[in-house]
């Protein structure tokens, strides 16, 4: 008697495991808008529309279908929702129903693990694409989950090796971790020595502000000769200055003097040796011929991230990812004609990189294996 219940590699499972994608591609929406801003995903329960702020009802939150029946349009004040939002839907159920395509005949366990690992990799993609920020709550949370999937599946974290026990794939996975913590870390500390530090320099006094955030999404900005320079991009550590010797300075309307400034990510010095809370302080600027800026190679952000993919798939995984990640921030470069020094969030890349070791390109990393060393060689 043939078997009424489909095995799990049968295409029509791919429906639901698409739908799924689908569902949870609605929920990182919230999570991409909410959690940058600093608000609970859980509050309000329901979604509301970006501009007007009016809930939407769950008849007009269907999963890809209702942004295309309104197409694209609040239906209470008729204002654009980009198409991001589609686009997250349909990306997460695309990569749902391809990790069910390719895991699920192996271990329909390990499915549900590199689902959480999917949804993270999408919510930190689109928050870093805008945000420039990869929240380190989102990575410590996936670091456990890919440590308990290496031990439950612990062919995971050695795709081209073999598979041990539980524990081996629990140590391969911490060792993933280590190396894609560590190892990049590493590259962040070189990087902030041999690059931390922009320095600006103008023949004749330029005017230089602090621009206050004209809503709740945009940071503050260091304005000179009129490039702004966002707050984040600037104070990454607590131990970050931007030193401005200014000409001219006026707080709060009132003219100081002029000398070396040193403004910190919550205060600022001024050049008698006073410190005043940047919070009590109703604006900040003056003229400036000289001004020195922290910046960053690499954020910590990117180090917790590459930590996650190593717990994972382990080491190997770790180095493939960060060179996948490379050769792809580079094309984007050249693509988007993105000049030297300019910033270029690349923890899509890393997430890009994870995810082409997924979907088969671990088979690389085991044709090289073989070629350096040919199965029977001692």
């Amino acid at each position: 008697m043939l078997n009424p219940y489909p095995p799990f590699e049968h295409w029509i499972w791919l429906v639901p495991a698409f739908v799924i994608g689908a569902c949870i591609g609605s929920f990182l929406n919230v999570v991409i808008h909410r959690v940058p801003l600093g608000l609970s995903v859980n509050d309000p329960k329901r979604s509301f529309c970006p501009s007007c702020k009016k809930s939407i009802p769950v008849w007009l939150n269907l999963p890809l279908i209702s942004w295309l029946w309104l197409r694209g349009k609040c239906k209470e004040c008729q204002s654009p929702i980009a198409f991001r939002y589609f686009g997250v839907e349909l990306l997460t159920a695309l990569l749902f129903a391809t990790v069910w395509w390719m895991f699920a005949a192996q271990s329909p366990v390990v499915v549900l693990f590199l689902w959480g690992l999917v949804s993270l990799l999408v919510a930190m993609t689109f928050i870093d694409a805008e945000h420039l920020i990869i929240p380190t709550s989102m990575t410590w949370a996936g670091s456990v989950l890919g440590l308990a999937a290496s031990a439950a599946f612990p062919q995971l974290p050695v795709m081209a090796g073999e598979a041990g026990t539980w524990l081996d794939g629990l140590k391969q996975g911490g060792l993933g971790w280590v190396v894609g913590f560590v190892g990049l870390w590493s590259i962040v500390e070189l990087g902030k020595m041999a690059f931390g530090k922009k320095a600006l320099k103008f023949d004749q006094p330029v005017a230089w502000w602090l621009k206050e955030p004209t809503n709740d999404q945009d940071p503050m900005c260091f304005v000179i000769d009129g490039e702004e320079i966002p707050w984040w991009d600037i104070f990454s550590r607590k131990t970050d200055r931007l030193i401005v010797e200014a000409t001219e300075i006026q707080v709060s309307g009132e003219a100081v003097g002029s000398g070396s400034l040193v403004i910190r990510e919550q205060d600022v010095q001024l050049p008698d040796g006073t410190i005043h809370q940047l919070a009590n302080i109703q604006s900040l600027g003056g003229s400036a011929t000289h001004a020195v800026i922290p910046r960053e190679a690499m954020g910590m952000g990117d180090v917790h991230l590459l930590g996650m993919i190593g717990a994972f798939f382990g080491w190997s995984g770790v180095l493939f990812s960060l060179f996948a990640s490379s050769v792809f921030a580079i094309l984007a470069a050249l693509i988007g004609r993105i000049g030297f020094g300019k910033q270029l969030p690349f923890g899509p890349f890393l997430a890009m990189g994870a995810l082409a070791w997924i979907f088969g390109a671990w088979r690389l990393w085991e044709w090289y294996l073989n070629a350096i060393c040919p199965v029977g060689m001692p």
